[in-house]
C-alpha cells in the first residue's frame, strides 16, 4: 500500500500534535469544512424505502469534519464537526438532534484522526474510519435509547424494537458511506489541504 510520507511529514498542527496553533489558512479552511458540514446536513439522501425509514435519511455532514481532522489533528476535527453540528442545529431549531450529532461526530473523527496523528498510509486511514466508525455507532445506539424515551415520549421497550432493527443497520450504512467519501476525498485532497 501507499505510504503517504509527504502528508505524515507536513508542517503544522496534523503533524502529531507538534503545535498547538493553526495558520490563517487552516483556520479559513476549517471554517469553510464547518460551513460545508452545516450546509450538506440540508441534503438529505433517502436510502431506505420510505415506509421504512420513518423520515431517516443519510447526509454526509460529517465528512468535512473527518478531513479536518485526518489534516489539522482531532481538536479541528471535532472543533469543525461540533460547530456544523450547532449551526445546523440553530437554523432548523432541533437541540436534541444537534446533541446527537455532536456525539456520533465525535466518536466518528476523533478515534480516527488520533490513529492517522503520525502515518497517514492507505492502510492507516482504512483502519482509522474502521474504529471511528464503530466507536461513533457504539456510541450513538445507546444515546438513541435515551432520547426517545427521555425527550419523545416513546416508552424503552417500544423504542428498543425499532433503535436495533431499524437505527443499527442505519448508523452502520451512514458510518460506511461517511468512511468511503472521507478516503477518498483525502487522497484526493490532502495535498492541498496540508501544504
Amino acid at each position: 500500500m501507499e505510504n503517504d510520507k509527504s502528508a505524515g511529514k507536513s508542517a503544522g498542527p496534523q503533524s502529531a500534535g507538534r503545535q498547538t496553533r493553526w495558520s490563517a489558512r487552516q483556520l479559513a479552511i476549517m471554517a469553510i469544512f464547518i460551513a460545508l458540514g452545516a450546509l450538506f446536513g440540508f441534503i438529505p439522501i433517502p436510502i431506505f424505502p420510505p415506509a421504512a425509514s420513518f423520515g431517516i435519511t443519510y447526509d454526509p455532514a460529517n465528512v468535512p469534519a473527518m478531513l479536518g481532522g485526518f489534516a489539522y489533528g482531532a481538536g479541528a476535527g471535532s472543533i469543525i464537526g461540533i460547530l456544523s453540528a450547532v449551526v445546523h442545529g440553530l437554523l432548523v431549531g432541533d437541540i436534541v438532534g444537534t446533541c446527537m450529532n455532536i456525539v456520533a461526530v465525535v466518536g466518528f473523527v476523533v478515534p480516527a484522526a488520533l490513529i492517522c496523528r503520525k502515518s497517514r498510509s492507505n492502510v492507516r486511514l482504512i483502519v482509522a474510519l474502521v474504529v471511528g466508525s464503530l466507536v461513533s455507532v457504539a456510541l450513538i445506539i445507546p444515546a438513541n435509547l435515551i432520547v426517545w424515551p427521555n425527550f419523545y415520549g416513546i416508552p424503552f421497550d417500544v423504542t428498543l424494537t425499532f433503535v436495533v432493527p431499524l437505527m443499527l443497520p442505519f448508523n452502520l450504512l451512514k458510518v460506511l458511506l461517511n468512511s468511503i467519501l472521507s478516503f477518498i476525498l483525502y487522497k484526493s485532497l490532502h495535498k492541498l489541504l496540508e501544504r
